[in-house]
């Protein structure tokens, strides 16, 4: 299992926001923590999914999709925010996720 420090937390988050304002055509600044992805930005499940491929290819990480869909059955990540913090979760436990 890794160690997440600031920096990363800092990267991570930085990379969430720019990803979501990409996809779904905003500017960083109109989204916060508490922006709903569906309802506030008309996302979808599948974004999350590309996502998680961009940080596994970003910090060489290993989950694979039915980990990940087995813990967002358990917790949804509906805002911005939760979405940050299943991406730590992801960068720390990788395919250990499920058993979190």
């Amino acid at each position: 299992m890794k160690t997440i420090n600031q920096e990363v937390k800092e990267e991570i988050k930085e990379l969430v926001y720019q990803f979501f304002a990409d996809e779904c055509e905003v500017e960083v600044d109109e989204i916060n923590d508490e922006t709903l992805i569906i309802d506030e930005l008309d996302g979808d499940s599948l974004m999350f999914l590309e996502l998680v491929e961009t940080l596994k290819k970003k910090y060489s990480l290993s989950i694979q999709l039915q980990t990940l869909g087995k813990y967002l059955l358990k917790y949804p990540a509906k805002t911005i925010k939760e979405v940050v913090e299943t991406s730590y979760l992801i960068y720390e436990k990788e395919d250990e996720l499920a058993a979190s």
